[in-house]
């Protein structure tokens, strides 16, 4: 199926990805802040480049097919609600994050907090992020290259997930030989790769004799199926053949669009900012290089990324209509083994190659962050030498690797898990938020909410026996009264405990005792929360603007596009304008 120049151009990408890791390894060995944080001087495009490329894994392009095959384009807001999230931690969190002067997300837990509380929490969340939830995300990675090797080829199973494991071991070999600069390197030069291959297929595809363009592609499809936006009011979806415009409850919408992005805690969109998305603003090389990296990831990941994907998947609807709603993500696959000539295969497999080991490398990477520098040095070894702890980080890396490889196995019992874990988050984000605002938040404040929304949960489900979005409302009411509750039942942290955390990071909001305390001579405390809030909103509204205005572009929708490219506009001038009253930017 692959031709010779196929083969060659999988070969130099191999290859690159391998001499990028062994060209930075011994700076990333110097020590531990080296290996996980890239000694913290990324340039912001290069920290931008490395956010979008983690979440651009080789299931995205499957998913946003699976998504337009069953309801169209509007399908996307299932994902695209997440941007309301994405944009705070730009505006209230990144500079926040950078000036912590931490080496993970947990290690702020001791930072913020004090105690046994504090160090019991640190612990629990670096091996439950670290290593529980990060092979799960790995496994679910893994599988979605498994189904591409096996669609793409008609590779047995066991054939498969061998050649994922070669995969994973050369994004163990690089992450672990390079640390974090040479998996944010190989993340720049991957992404560029991956969204070439992706525009290339839509290209061929959508000028195939079969589709003929866009003019043919809107004459194969109802008007409905081009549709931006859902249906909101009922939970019945309008039939239009082959698929079902996406239709959600007035309770759902309010769910997604209303709770959701700043009650839920989930890998790689956490609110408040986290995972590896905080590692990459901590490895900027100052403050504003921060924010402008998690702007830059924001509307790539939102405006750049979907559309190539959109378009294949409203192709494969036309080309491949006996799909069911289960595999309708195959017709992305279907039309890589289709419609890509010699040499464009190769291309188009290093894209989904790229894809798959930009992610397991930061997985791989940032779970390690956590066993070594919030287990290891923090429990375990307390006076060990950076030498010894880059070492330890190497070998975990590997660990994490063939832990990952095994759960990956057992992925048939994890779909229903990851379910689980995702709405046992609801009700934690608004914690994560308000510890960097609000002095009052303590570490018990954080510990009732990552527990209480299972017990909600169990209730919800097994005793009330109540689904999406009506448990959700119930596991994030439950938890929001239960650790305001534990907060205000426990004493604040100590004086000393929150005036080094203010010293430090200086945060907006509601800090003005510990600001005088802190400086008593000096204090002159002032937030800017207003401004944050009005840059924030004109950010949202600049990005989808953004959006919709390219895909009205490729539809060739002159008037909305005019529209729509006028409101981003405007939201531009308003986020510059909101810009200047803030502190965001020095």
């Amino acid at each position: 199926m692959l031709a010779p120049l196929d083969w060659v151009i999988i070969g130099l990408f191999l290859l690159i990805s391998l001499a990028i890791g062994l060209s930075v390894s011994r700076r990333a060995g110097k020590n531990l802040e080296s290996f996980f944080l890239g000694g913290r001087n990324l340039p912001w495009y290069i920290a931008g480049l490395s956010m979008v490329a983690t979440t651009f894994a080789a299931d995205t392009p499957l998913a946003v097919t699976e998504l337009v095959g069953q309801s169209g384009i509007s399908g996307n807001w299932l994902w695209w609600n997440m941007l309301l999230g994405g944009m705070l931690t730009t505006f209230f969190f990144a500079k926040l994050w950078r000036r912590s002067g931490v080496l993970t997300e947990v290690e702020l837990i001791e930072r913020r907090y004090g105690g046994k509380p504090a160090a019991f929490l640190r612990g629990f969340k670096a091996l439950y992020l670290g290593v529980f939830m990060n092979v799960i995300v790995i496994a679910w990675v893994n599988v979605a290259m498994i189904a591409i090797f096996t669609g793409f080829f008609g590779m047995s199973s066991t054939q498969a997930l061998q050649y994922t494991a070669a995969l994973m071991l050369l994004a163990a070999a690089y992450s672990s030989l390079s640390g974090l600069l040479g998996v944010a390197l190989t993340d720049a030069v991957q992404f560029v790769i991956a969204m070439i291959g992706c525009i290339v297929l839509a290209v061929l595809v959508l000028q195939s004799d079969e589709i003929g363009g866009i003019s043919g592609l809107k004459a194969q499809l109802p008007q409905s199926a081009f549709d931006f936006f859902p249906t909101i009011g009922n939970n019945t979806a309008s039939n239009s053949g082959t698929f079902s415009v996406l239709s959600i409850s007035v309770g759902a919408f309010l769910a997604y669009i209303g709770i959701q992005w700043w009650a839920s805690w989930y890998p790689g969109a956490e609110p408040g900012g986290g995972g590896y998305v905080a590692q990459r603003m901590m490895s900027a090389k100052n403050e504003k290089n921060a924010v402008y990296a998690t702007l830059f990831f924001q509307i790539a990941h939102y405006c750049i990324r979907p559309w190539p994907w959109v378009i294949v998947g409203l192709c494969a609807m036309v080309l491949y209509p006996d799909l069911t709603l289960a595999d309708k993500k195959l017709g992305y696959i279907y039309a890589m083994r289709d419609f890509l000539p010699a040499g464009f295969r190769g291309l188009l497999l290093v894209a989904f190659f790229a894809a798959y080991m930009s992610t397991i490398s930061t997985q791989l990477n940032w779970g390690a962050s956590y066993v070594v520098n919030d287990v290891y040095r923090r429990f375990i070894r307390p006076g060990a030498t950076q030498q010894n702890l880059v070492m330890v980080a190497r070998l975990t890396t590997l660990l994490l690797m063939a832990v990952g490889l095994y759960v990956s196995t057992q992925i048939s019992s994890i779909k229903t898990l990851w379910s689980f874990v995702i709405e046992c988050g609801a009700g934690l984000g608004l914690a994560l938020i308000l510890r960097w605002y609000w002095w009052r938040i303590n570490a018990w404040s954080e510990i009732v909410a990552t527990i209480a929304p299972f017990f909600a949960y169990a209730f919800s489900k097994f005793v009330l026996q109540w689904d999406f979005p009506d448990s959700f409302f119930v596991t994030v009411g439950f938890t929001t009264l239960a650790w305001i509750t534990a907060t205000l039942l426990t004493p604040p942290e100590s004086p000393e405990t929150l005036q080094q955390f203010y010293r430090t990071v200086q945060p907006d909001g509601f800090w003005k005792p510990v600001a005088q305390a802190t400086f008593p001579h000096t204090a002159t405390h002032k937030h800017n929360l207003l401004w944050l809030v009005g840059a924030w909103l004109s950010a949202v509204v600049m990005t989808y603007s953004i959006l919709f205005a390219l895909g009205k572009l490729i539809f060739m929708e002159w008037g909305s596009f005019a529209l729509f490219f006028t409101t981003a506009a405007i939201g531009l001038a308003a986020l510059r304008y909101c810009l200047r009253f803030t502190k965001v930017l020095e």
